[in-house]
């Protein structure tokens, strides 16, 4: 069986790697070339779903092939929710994880708040044998105004999980791993995974 991630974020990617170490993965580019997949979805599993569909349609043999999307990002309670689904391109399309953390930060000073309860969502999407499986994860803690660390991507070096004093940028991936939104998503996944 191979596994397909639906996604080219090497951040991803790799963290992809780091949590399925014994299974074989492969960056959807490495069968397709790269395009554009809009994300229209009002939720992170409606955009996981719609990211696996995107590149499962486009695959000529799909035999033994599972194609594995995520959508994650972060919610910070005192901002609406905000970024919430719109977490990759908060600050604008295309935008660079220092972008998106410079927006979150002028919005959190907006309000005056140095630290605030935030969440992480993970939304994965399996497709199999044109059958769509989703499954959740969620990590909680705060967020803070200003970057700590260079560790991990997208929004961990503001963010702090609960029961930790430093921000997921500044704690060891092993740390990261076991209590990331995407492990608890993928080890739901990997039970599915293990029907098929």
């Amino acid at each position: 069986m191979k596994i397909i991630i639906a996604s080219s974020n090497q951040g991803k990617i790799k963290e992809f790697e780091q949590l399925l170490p014994n299974i074989d993965i492969k960056p959807y580019t490495h069968y397709l070339e790269k395009f554009e997949i809009e994300e229209t979805g009002s939720s992170f599993q409606e955009n996981a779903i719609i990211k696996a569909k995107a590149i499962y349609d486009k695959l000529p043999n799909k035999k033994d092939i599972v194609v594995i999307s995520d959508d994650s990002g972060i919610s910070v309670c005192a901002l609406n929710n905000e970024p919430n689904i719109y977490s990759a391109r908060y600050a604008k399309p295309d935008a660079t994880d220092d972008e998106n953390n410079q927006k979150l930060i002028f919005k959190l000073k907006e309000k005056h708040l140095t630290k605030t309860p935030a969440y992480y969502t993970a939304s994965i999407a399996l497709i199999y044998n044109n059958q769509i499986f989703t499954t959740h994860g969620w990590m909680w803690g705060d967020v803070i105004d200003t970057l700590k660390g260079d560790g991990g991507f997208g929004y961990d070096p503001m963010f702090i999980p609960t029961g930790f004093d430093k921000t997921l940028g500044e704690l060891d991936p092993t740390i990261k791993k076991g209590i990331s939104h995407r492990t608890k998503a993928l080890n739901l996944a990997l039970k599915i995974l293990k029907l098929f």
